[in-house]
Parts: C-alpha cells; structure tokens; sequence
C-alpha cells in the first residue's frame, strides 16, 4: 500500500482555502499513485485559532468532511481527515456516537474509497502548558481502527504521542500503521522527530506522522511530516515547506520484523 502524508500550509483566516488546499493534495496524492492519504490536525481552522473554534466547528458528517468524502469518491483513495474541530451535539444529530451530548471535539476522520465514514478518532490527550485546548475541547475515549487494503490502521493526535500507553492499546487490537495527524509547533523539533520514531520502534508498525506548515500570532509549525518502518527506519519526510510524503507501507514488513525481532512477545503487562 502506497501512503501519502499531506504537509499543508494551514491558513488561520480560511477555511475554504484549507478546505480547497486539502482537495487539492488529495489530488496530488492520488496522481502520486497512493492509496491513503492523511491530513494535519485541525488543518480546516488552525490548531492556534482557538477564538473561532465554536464559530467553525461541525458535525464529522458536515461541510468539510463532505467535501473531502467527495474527494475519496472522485480520486478512489482513503483519506484520514484529521483532524477538524467538531461539534459534538451536531455530530449526535448526524446519528454519530460521540463521547458527550455537547461540546467540541479534536476529531480525525476516516474515510474510504467510497468516501464512506469508516472510524472517528478523538483526541484523547488534550495539550496542557498554557494552551486554551484543555479549556474549550472534550477529550475522546474511544480508540477505533480500521481495516485498509491490507493494514489495520489506528489514529492518534500530536499530543497523544507523549503517551507510549495507548500505542500499546492500539497494538492489542492488532495495527500495523498509526498515523497521526499533528499541529506540532517550534521549538520542540527534536520531540517531534523523536516521538514517532519511538512509537514504530516500540510497537514494530509503521508510523505516519503529518504535521501542517504555517505561522501564528505566537507559533509556527515546523513541518517534518515522516513515514516510518517497523525498524524506525525514516522511508520519507520533509522540511518545513508544503509537501506531500510518501512511501509504501509494506503490511508482510510488519510481520516480517515482528518474527524476526519478536520483543512484543516479552512483555508482561
């Protein structure tokens, strides 16, 4: 299978001009010959927008998932939308489970090639040290995976990536690929470059991390979106500008790392 990970310049006035930038590297990435491709986190708003978050945030099911569900349609490839901020009573009204009756959301969503919704992840680990994200989202609970192609893909979100517990969870359910769609911020490079890397290296699956590129009034995104094997090994990344990244994710690898280096058999918790 062939992975595209969408480094996107991330607007904090547009959502239409995200919404558009994001169709656009689907596109891009479909033409590249790739199967999946996945989106930064809140790449529709801004993560550092916080001030219009109740003004733009929708449904999993509304405009920006739609047209994108569209996208899928148009160019048959999956796409992880992750992440948007979501309004978790309009969601409910949709008919889609959510882990409060009101309340917004840090929420990735995977769509199939049919641009049909196969799995809603939500943040679960909600950034503390002086962001507002604590304040004005509800944290998710539940931890779903999909089966792709020939993977069964998990979803985390930038943060999550501090915390090495639930990459495990995700491994008992059986994931060969994680990917997370992050909004990680300077001057914590070296955490960024280090994190994903650790959690394939740990849990022996592919790792894709795709972060946004982009300025705001106090912050600015460095960019590295990178696959990783099961080795750690870096297959692709980037800098700091728009890109798309690819590589394929071989599912065979995953076995063949896990029989060979079988450290996940040793654990006793």
């Amino acid at each position: 299978m062939k992975l595209a990970l969408a480094q996107l310049a991330v607007d904090g006035g547009s959502v239409q001009t995200n919404v558009e930038r994001a169709q656009s590297a689907v596109a891009d990435a479909a033409a590249a010959g790739a199967d999946l491709v996945a989106l930064p986190e809140i790449f529709n708003v801004g993560y550092f927008a916080f001030d219009r978050y109740q003004r733009e945030a929708e449904s999993a099911a509304g405009p920006t998932v739609s047209a994108l569900a569209e996208s899928a349609r148009e160019h048959d490839i999956g796409i992880l939308a992750g992440s948007i901020v979501e309004d978790l009573a309009d969601s409910r009204a949709d008919g889609i489970e959510t882990p409060a009756a009101e309340g917004l959301a840090n929420a990735s969503v995977f769509l199939d090639r049919d641009g049909e919704r196969r799995a809603v992840y939500r943040k679960q680990h909600l950034f503390g040290y002086g962001s507002a994200e604590q304040e004005v989202l509800t944290p998710g609970e539940s931890l779903p995976t999909v089966e792709f192609d020939d993977h069964v893909v998990g979803m985390t979100t930038c943060y999550d990536l501090r915390f090495p517990t639930l990459y495990r969870e995700l491994v008992d359910a059986g994931v060969t690929l994680v990917l997370v769609p992050s909004a990680w911020p300077y001057p914590r490079v070296e955490h960024w470059t280090l994190f994903p890397k650790t959690r394939a290296v740990e849990n022996l699956c592919y790792v894709g991390a795709v972060n946004g590129v982009g300025e705001f009034d106090d912050a600015e995104l460095v960019g590295r979106s990178a696959i990783y094997d099961p080795w750690g090994t870096t297959l692709a990344s980037t800098g700091d500008e728009p890109d798309l990244v690819t590589a394929t994710v071989d599912r065979d690898r995953v076995d063949e790392v896990r029989a060979e280096f079988p450290a996940l058999e040793d654990r006793r918790r």
